[in-house]
């Protein structure tokens, strides 16, 4: 209850009065005095792009229907709406000592919540966060505080870790500890551990994303791709010299002599493979700048394996034609030596 606040519904209390309510909520308490934890509290909040249409009705209608199907029943509660933040937002207090001093059940409560609170997004056709980026750190606590913290680290660390061992040692820098499950006394690795400021979590409680085995797939695809990538580098590093060998071979005089006015031809330069040489154009084996750049939507690796291609045929074709001027020039040399 504060001022920027006001009440939805309330039942077996009479508000406003707090001090009245809480005695209210007392006087029931002792029809199960055996039961520690009498009162319980749920926030429901709603995404500030569903407020335009988050009516009291509305919220209230999803509260009461989310308070049946989680066995919130023959109780007193008090459902309040908050004001004091963009997103809409309603907090139940309710007594865990039922009207006929039965027993609230919050076991599950957390995993029975979400899945509740899943039902009701999609049936009300409300706003559904992809993943957890739009939850408000700031007003997280403890647990669940550190475990963002962790699941943070962990999503920022990854897409520059290889392995195991290079994601231990970014979290490390960060104050997070990996620990490992083991299969019965064997070496093989199960399962996972994060932990950090005394707590520590499971790599699936973290996220589905993070349990051991996504994250162990994750690596294993990771170095079979930087795997993959050396190959098609290789083979594009072999194919860049068998060009430039045909090239010489056809093209030898480019660039040489005395001839002021020869210029050297241009050339592509291809990163890591280092930079060819371009045939004047209609030769054989020609190859444009045009036809080695990427294309859109092409992959990296499609990138790769196309102009590897390309240029193992410009090689091809540069050798064929070396061959048969070399050919042509000699079949020359024989008639002018039968001539004379």
């Amino acid at each position: 209850m504060k001022e920027e606040s006001r009440i939805l519904e309330a039942e077996g209390i009479m508000p406003p009065e707090v001090k009245d309510m809480v005695q209210d909520f007392k006087d029931q308490t002792l029809l199960n005095p055996r039961l520690k934890n009498t009162v319980g509290h749920i926030s429901l909040s709603f995404s500030p792009k569903d407020a335009p249409r988050m009516t009291d009705a509305l919220m209230t209608q999803i509260a009461k229907e989310y308070m049946q199907k989680m066995g919130i029943t023959d109780t007193q509660y008090l459902l309040v709406r908050h004001l004091d933040q963009p997103h809409p937002h309603c907090h139940l207090v309710y007594n865990r000592v039922g009207n006929n001093g039965q027993t609230i059940s919050d076991k599950n409560i957390k995993i029975r919540n979400a899945k509740v609170c899943r039902e009701l997004t999609e049936k009300y056709g409300l706003y559904l966060a992809p993943g957890k980026d739009d939850v408000r750190r700031e007003r997280l606590r403890e647990p669940d505080k550190t475990k963002y913290e962790i699941y943070d680290a962990i999503k920022g660390s990854l897409p520059k870790c290889k392995s195991w061992n290079e994601l231990e040692g970014k979290l490390k820098e960060q104050g997070i500890g990996i620990r490992y499950k083991y299969c019965g006394n064997t070496d093989r690795k199960q399962g996972v551990l994060f932990s950090k400021n005394g707590f520590e979590f499971s790599g699936s409680k973290i996220d589905r994303a993070f349990s051991f085995t996504k994250l162990d797939r994750h690596f294993t695809l990771v170095q079979q791709q930087t795997q993959h990538r050396a190959t098609l580098f290789g083979n594009l590093s072999a194919a860049v010299g068998n060009y430039r060998s045909a090239f010489a071979g056809l093209f030898g005089n480019m660039g040489r002599g005395g001839s002021s006015t020869r210029e050297e031809p241009p050339s592509v330069n291809l990163g890591k493979a280092g930079g060819i040489p371009l045939p004047p154009a209609g030769s054989p084996g020609g190859v444009s700048a045009e036809q080695l750049q990427r294309k859109p939507g092409e992959s990296p690796e499609e990138h790769i394996a196309r102009i590897t291609a390309l240029l193992d045929a410009a090689a091809a074709a540069m050798a064929i034609a070396a061959m048969e001027r070399r050919r042509r020039m000699e079949e020359q040399k024989r008639r002018a030596k039968m001539k004379i």
